[in-house]
């Protein structure tokens, strides 16, 4: 059985830790895992293999994460645009069809939720396992502990009467009547109040034939401009790369609007695993361990934490390195990072998003990154920006090279702090050691390289009237970055 794992986000709903160029998916917040490296390794028991399904920027924070827990057996598929989860299951379950016996299974499941119970998590994906052999489209229902405004749910066709723990009884899989949006707060109680309703997962097990059988029955456009963005791709045995003109050719919707509220092959499996899409900042704080005062405290950076409570109390606060001090305040959240700071109530962190929008009415590039940007070669740190100049820190990693590039608005400056840079300027190479500097002027070709086994630390002043990264030209790149 091969693991998929939906890898996008565009990192709206936990800023500003969370953003497009950093999603929520990669951060470490406890147990130094990310939640993708604690989806690999949940899984990694129970699947054969891995393919992640992400774009261009998260593929190269995957793969590091991939290393760093020692996860081989992986296949990346790279979408050059977003087109919701009908796009990325498809085109995995073309790909699982071209590898595989087709009696084998895929197991869909997202980056960044959070699961405890791992005994009964593996015995409810065995069981969905047995009930998918009759060609069924196996969806995981959770067994609702609260009035959750904030996830979809599915009404199951049948009235649960066990008391017991669903995880304790005989498992069965059942029809589903039917597929609810993000409910109010009314309506998320009556749900609650019914033994058939379920929290939606997001997470599927089924035969890749049977789901792209049934996807060309019911929503043959989709099908067939999937197989041909599959057919098209640059594909090899470590990865997928679907052209952008073929993926934009594919409809862009969910995988429930597109087929499992219309095909009668859905059955949803119900669970009562500890479950959570870690959606939202109240979704964080639940999950959170507290202290005496219920409030969680998180650091997210790698510097110690500096907490100074007067009188405060069930409040989730999320540090960046700086002294936070609360004094007399309740149930809100404040999340600090380097460039942005959010105070919001508790009970109101899915109007986050709303923030995201207004930054990019602003044309901000807060909604877009962190001070520090993470690429295929190393990092990036904005230490200062200003109209006319930008200092930035640089690291390179052992080995790496940035692509061989120019700009039309900017010179730069470097100077090599730690380790040894191999510079290219035009047709020039120059060896750089520590504390040794040159000049890069405008529209001249370089590049830059780490020749050594250390990282390579180097500060950049950037000068020019225009300073945005879009000023680029790739001549060459090691990691597929020209169009």
């Amino acid at each position: 059985m091969t693991n998929v794992i939906l890898c996008g986000g565009s990192g709206t709903r936990l800023w500003p830790i969370s953003r497009e160029l950093f999603p929520k998916q990669f951060y470490k917040f406890k147990d130094k895992l990310s939640l993708f490296q604690q989806t690999i390794l949940r899984n990694k028991e129970l699947c054969d293999d891995f393919t992640i399904v992400t774009n261009h920027e998260q593929y190269f924070l995957a793969l590091d994460q991939l290393e760093e827990i020692g996860i081989k057996n992986f296949r990346f598929i790279i979408e050059p645009a977003p087109r919701n989860t009908a796009a990325a299951i498809a085109l995995a379950c073309f790909d699982a069809k071209s590898r595989k016996n087709p009696e084998e299974f895929v197991f869909i499941t997202p980056s960044d939720h959070v699961i405890v119970n791992d005994i009964h998590y593996r015995n409810v994906v065995k069981a969905a396992k047995d009930l998918a052999k009759d060609d069924s489209l196996i969806l995981f229902g959770i067994k609702p502990l609260h009035a959750e405004t904030g996830y979809g749910y599915i009404e199951a066709d049948f009235a649960y009467f066990n008391k017991k723990s669903l995880c304790e009884t005989e498992m069965h899989s059942y029809s589903v009547k039917s597929f609810k949006e993000k409910p109010d707060k009314d309506t998320a109680a009556v749900y609650l109040s019914k033994p058939n309703y379920f929290w939606n997962s997001g997470m599927f097990l089924f035969n890749p034939e049977v789901l792209l059988s049934e996807l060309k029955a019911y929503c043959p456009s989709l099908y067939e401009s999937a197989e041909n963005a599959y057919n098209n791709a640059k594909n090899n045995a470590f990865s997928v790369r679907i052209k952008l003109e073929d993926m934009l050719n594919i409809e862009e919707t969910s995988i429930d609007y597109a087929l499992l509220e219309k095909t009668l092959a859905t059955k949803v499996i119900p669970s009562d695993i500890k479950w959570s899409d870690m959606g939202s900042f109240d979704s964080l704080y639940n999950e959170s361990e507290k202290d005496s005062d219920e409030n969680a405290l998180l650091n997210f950076a790698d510097l110690p934490d500096s907490f100074i409570n007067v009188n405060s109390k069930k409040n989730l606060i999320l540090f960046s390195g700086r002294t936070i001090a609360a004094v007399d305040i309740e149930d809100l959240i404040i999340v600090d990072t380097d460039d942005a700071l959010l105070i919001s109530k508790r009970g109101s962190s899915q109007n986050v998003k709303k923030v995201v929008e207004k930054l990019k009415e602003m044309n901000s590039e807060l909604h877009f990154q962190h001070l520090t940007v993470h690429r295929p070669w190393g990092s990036y740190t904005v230490l200062l920006d200003s109209a006319a100049y930008k200092i930035k820190k640089i690291l390179v990693k052992p080995k790496a090279k940035l692509s061989l590039q120019k700009h039309y608005h900017r010179s730069e400056h470097w100077i090599v702090t730690s380790g040894t840079a191999l510079v290219t300027v035009d047709d020039k190479k120059i060896l750089l050691k520590s504390n040794e500097s040159t000049y890069i002027p405008i529209g001249s070709l370089h590049r830059l390289e780490n020749p050594g086994l250390i990282p390579l630390i180097l500060i950049e002043a950037q000068v020019g009237e225009y300073l945005k990264e879009d000023d680029i030209v790739r001549i060459e790149d090691s990691y597929n970055r020209i169009d």
